[in-house]
């Protein structure tokens, strides 16, 4: 029987139980929706609505953190690339883990201590409010939209497995399902809609992990050996499953792709827009710091479960069928869940159903946050004190946060729509690029050296974003390869998938040629006020 054959058989064993199916989803949307409308309900101000009234304590953002960071990459795309790629696939959990390390050693304190809902807060402490808000704007909504893709393309993906949909109509349907839905959920929730959910989703997502880790171990009686043999075996790469090189070690340009992609994972965190906004959910820095530990702990213990979930489906499943379901590899974890509970079962089914609801519910949460994240940035620092020069009431503001989810999320709908086939966790690395060229090197300049300005600001931000947005448009990600955004035409001169490597140097050295090259003296009593503050907390919001 073919690869093909047998996921079309898996399809449509799916199909069989699809009335169980579409009630899982609907029981999982239907709650997330209740608990969304039960937060709305107590969002009465700004406050609320942007840092959920400053309400949660360390641990409870700690989940929420790493629900909002757990998202379809991590689940869908790593164990796809583990299962497609084994050793250079989970370079992906790595890079992610130990990204937290940069954003709790450098980021989440004085972040938390500095700023008030967004990071154009931080920025325009000390330099001139109206261009820096305006460029942290810019920069926050490009960013939340390259995350945006990979959510977009996990979902269309998942459900058009589920429910045996295979024109490209109907998954373009389902991406625009999904957007609708976290557009209500951002409108009507806020942050502290979006916070619960993610908390629900995190406390799901680490079960479901854990049932599919369970019994992959039991299936190879609790014997890793074994089951990294068999992987390597039915991979039919033999030991090179199992070593570094298969997918960046072939040529002096795929080493130099795992470089980048490396860097852009490690430092790609502490610039994420919708993991900063998480800062400002807690009442102190101390509980700042106690949520990103808990966050560590969570994500952590969840990325070595991607390994039992990645070799696990290379065990089990002909990397043919993997391939035949999903060109990146993505539907690899869903597929484990209906071989582990039996192609021919109603156990399959259920267990396919429930993990995908998870997934699904995964995605919905992160989109949500990456929605509030962006549209947050646009009320706050665009529309408020750009536009509107500081006068607006906190009811524009609000309307203008939910109007700006709306377009959003328009946005969003459009690519997912053209990213469909394309790897989630690749491209969720793409907005780790983007968001440490652009980012990362602005706030730390901005808490750590005396000597920056405005200027140096505005070099980074949008040096940093031109450049990587730049090369990722003329790289194999968007043309020139089967597996590209456009795979029909070829217009890319640039060889690596991952910017990182040119654009995060970039960023950082433009902030230091823009601020020396302005004539502009920096506000030393300006800096010594944050200074003060992003350290102890003094005078914090």
């Amino acid at each position: 029987m073919s690869p093909a054959q047998h996921t079309l058989i898996a399809a449509g064993e799916a199909s069989q139980h699809r009335t169980l199916i579409i009630t899982l989803f609907a029981v999982f949307v239907a709650a997330t929706l209740v608990i969304t409308i039960w937060a709305g309900r107590q969002t009465k101000d700004a406050a609320d609505f942007y840092a959920g009234g400053r309400q949660f304590t360390g641990f409870q953002n700690g989940l929420a953190v790493s629900g909002d960071y757990m998202s379809a990459a991590s689940f869908l795309g790593i164990a796809g690339a583990i299962a497609l790629f084994g050793y250079d696939g989970f370079l992906y959990s790595i890079g992610f883990l130990v990204a937290w390390l940069v954003a709790l050693l450098l980021v989440a304190e004085p972040l938390r201590n500095s700023g008030r809902y967004t990071m154009g807060d931080v920025l325009a402490y000390r330099m001139r409010q109206r261009p820096v808000r305006t460029a942290a704007g810019t920069s926050t909504i490009v960013v939340s939209i390259f995350y945006l893709l990979a959510q977009m393309a996990g979902a269309g993906v998942l459900v058009s497995l589920l429910l045996g949909i295979t024109s490209d109509g109907g998954k373009i349907g389902i991406v625009a399902l999904v957007g609708v839905l976290m557009i209500v959920y951002v409108t009507i929730g806020g942050m502290k809609g979006t916070t619960w959910v993610q908390m629900v989703k995190a406390v799901l997502l680490i079960a479901g992990a854990l049932l599919l880790t369970f019994l992959v171990l039991l299936k190879f009686h609790f014997n890793i050996s074994d089951l990294l043999g068999s992987a390597a075996d039915n991979s039919a790469k033999g030991s090179a499953f199992l070593e570094p090189g298969l997918k960046y070690g072939a040529t002096g340009t795929t080493k130099l792709d795992f470089i980048s992609l490396g860097i852009a994972l490690v430092l790609g965190t502490a610039g994420l827009p919708h993991i900063l906004i998480r800062f400002y959910t807690v009442p102190t820095a101390k509980a700042a710091r106690k949520s990103v530990i808990w966050a560590i702990g969570l994500i952590g213990a969840f990325y070595l479960m991607t390994l039992a979930l990645g070799f696990g489906a290379a065990a089990l499943i002909k990397p043919d069928e993997i391939i035949a379901s999903n060109k990146a590899g993505n539907t690899a974890a869903p597929l484990l869940a209906l071989h582990l509970g039996g192609v021919d079962s109603n156990w399959g089914a259920i267990l396919l159903a429930t993990i995908s609801a998870v997934a699904f519910a995964t995605i919905l949460a992160v989109v949500a946050g990456l929605t509030l994240a962006s549209s947050s940035s646009f009320a706050h620092d665009i529309y408020a004190n750009v536009i509107k020069k500081g006068t607006a009431t906190e009811k524009q503001e609000l309307g203008a946060a939910r109007w700006a989810t709306v377009g959003i999320g328009a946005v969003s709908i459009v690519l997912g729509a053209l990213a469909r086939d394309l790897n989630v966790a690749g491209l969720v690395a793409l907005a780790f690029a983007v968001a440490a060229s652009a980012n990362l090197p602005t706030i730390i300049y901005s808490l750590f050296w005396k000597r920056f300005t405005t200027s140096g600001a505005l070099w980074s931000i949008y040096g940093g974003l031109v450049t990587a947005v730049g090369l990722v448009l003329f790289s194999p990600v968007v043309s020139g390869k089967p597996t590209s955004m456009f795979p029909d035409v070829d217009f890319h001169w640039f060889p690596l998938e991952n910017p990182g490597i040119i654009s995060i140097p970039v960023g950082f050295l433009l902030g230091v040629l823009g601020t020396y090259l302005s004539k502009e003296e920096p506000d030393a009593g300006k800096y010594a006020e944050l200074e003060v503050r992003s350290l102890t907390g003094t005078g914090a919001h």
